[in-house]
């Protein structure tokens, strides 16, 4: 049954339906967010930016995005030296103004624009360092910005501002561990297709990492999408489809018990079998052939399997 249940894996053209933006790099959505987002700094009452002519922190950053996209390192760090010797002192004052996030709407955090800018351009460099495989130099990069620079943002086009310093976090934890993960755009579909993917080539840090990252982005979105409910939707393709976060996280949990099995940790995949069950039953996974299956009824199969198995085991330790 778990071979079947895996070789239905969700195919990544469902994803594209949720997503757009699935197989585009993650740098050029990044370079996007600075051309679409970050021009109003001069209508902004704080210190006023000079023009893109005069190299604004903007300017900079949009470069830097550039030069990484095109794998030059070189330019990164030409760039990232200018951007933090001219942004940097500004940026620091912006820091200690902050005892955490700037909050509010999109115009109150763009005004620690220097702060966002030079926090973006040391992740650019820790990334293009990472790239190119010196990992000692990407972590130098990652940790500056961490302990310098930690509150500063970074706009998504589709919405919302992403926090370097957590993203670089991450990145030192997959340089120390010599495990990398692509979380491509972010979206719960891309991380819950990644992870079946490695689920089938049996990379099970790979697989416990992307389900682990879909389900701490959307958890509080699919739980708020369970209570709404109070059957599974049996409508049209597109109005299950409708309920994308509470079907990822579900299938999400279903993959990292999955996952667990083959790692031998019953009861490790037992934990993430009874999430399904208890908190994420309405949630529903598509089978590529023409059908939604519910992980909340394979994850009971299973659940009644791990039990057998641990009282067996138990009673032979007992013996």
């Amino acid at each position: 049954m778990l071979k079947n249940l895996i070789e239905r894996r969700r195919l990544i053209d469902q994803t594209k339906k949720r997503s757009d933006e699935v197989k585009t790099m993650f740098f050029n959505i990044l370079l996007a967010s600075w051309i679409f987002s970050q021009g109003a700094h001069g209508q902004i009452a704080v210190a006023a930016e000079p023009a893109l002519e005069d190299e604004s922190s903007i300017y900079l950053v949009t470069k830097a995005w550039e030069a990484l996209k095109n794998n030059d390192l070189e330019a990164v760090k030409a760039l990232t030296k200018k951007g933090i010797d001219r942004y940097g002192q500004r940026a620091l004052a912006m820091q200690k103004q902050l005892q955490g996030f700037a909050r509010g709407n999109n115009a109150q955090i763009r005004r620690y624009w220097a702060l966002n800018d030079v926090a973006t351009v040391l992740f650019i460099r820790g990334k293009a360092y990472q790239t190119a495989g010196m990992y000692e130099e990407a972590v130098a990069s990652y940790t500056q910005l961490v302990n310098e620079y930690k509150f500063g943002q970074c706009w998504d086009p589709r919405g919302w501002f992403w926090k370097p310093a957590q993203v670089a976090q991450e990145n030192i934890a997959m340089i120390k561990k010599g495990v990398f993960f692509d979380y491509g755009d972010y979206a719960s579909a891309t991380l819950v297709a990644r992870a079946w993917e490695a689920l089938d080539k049996n990379e099970i840090d790979l697989a416990l990492g992307y389900t682990e990252k879909c389900i701490v982005m959307y958890k509080d979105k699919a739980q708020d999408m369970q209570k709404s409910l109070k059957d599974f939707p049996k409508a049209a393709e597109e109005d299950v489809n409708a309920y994308w976060a509470l079907n990822d996280v579900a299938t999400a949990h279903f993959i990292k018990g999955q996952a667990y099995m083959i790692k031998g940790t019953s009861d490790a995949a037992l934990r993430e079998f009874e999430k399904v069950r208890n908190e994420y039953f309405f949630g529903q996974c598509w089978d590529p052939r023409g059908w939604f299956w519910k992980p909340a009824d394979a994850a009971r199969n299973w659940i009644e399997v791990l039990d057998e198995k641990m009282k067996t085991e138990d009673f032979l330790f007992n013996i």
